[in-house]
């Protein structure tokens, strides 16, 4: 078993990583630090790419980029960093499954009810879908 931690791009990741080590630790599990590469950004760095070079990008590069920013999110604890493309609850949850993970963690932001229904929420998926149990993290908007 496995605790599996999704990361983004914020500078909010330390309560998560904090969270997460802690579990690791105290159930003698690995931590997996998981960061999740959105498709959009994925076109984005396509497009940029074929403009730039007149070349794709390999899915795997990609894959692997996405593996750099869970390792730098993760730098002091001891950690696997993972890459995955996609949408970012669907393939956490997979993910997690595929580990048999005993918990994820994953943060959030606290929003109004309209904020949620108007843009969706990738831990309110989580927490609705998972099959493990899910440990949440909230800041603030504009925290």
């Amino acid at each position: 078993m496995t605790v599996v931690v999704g990361v983004d791009l914020t500078d909010e990741n330390a309560p998560l990583i904090a969270e997460a080590a802690k579990l690791a630790d105290a159930f003698d599990e690995p931590l997996h630090v998981v960061h999740v590469l959105s498709r959009s950004r994925f076109r984005t760095l396509e497009q940029t790419s074929v403009e730039d070079t007149g070349k794709t990008i390999p899915l795997e590069e990609i894959r692997n980029h996405a593996k750099r920013i869970a390792n730098d999110t993760a730098s002091d604890v001891d950690h696997e960093a993972v890459g995955l493309v996609g949408d970012a609850a669907e393939e956490l949850i997979g993910y997690a499954d595929g580990e048999d993970a005993s918990y994820i963690i994953i943060g959030g932001r606290k929003r109004s009810a309209v904020g949620k229904v108007l843009f969706g929420s990738v831990t309110q998926s989580v927490l609705l879908n998972a099959d493990v149990p899910v440990v949440t993290t909230m800041t603030e908007p504009g925290d």
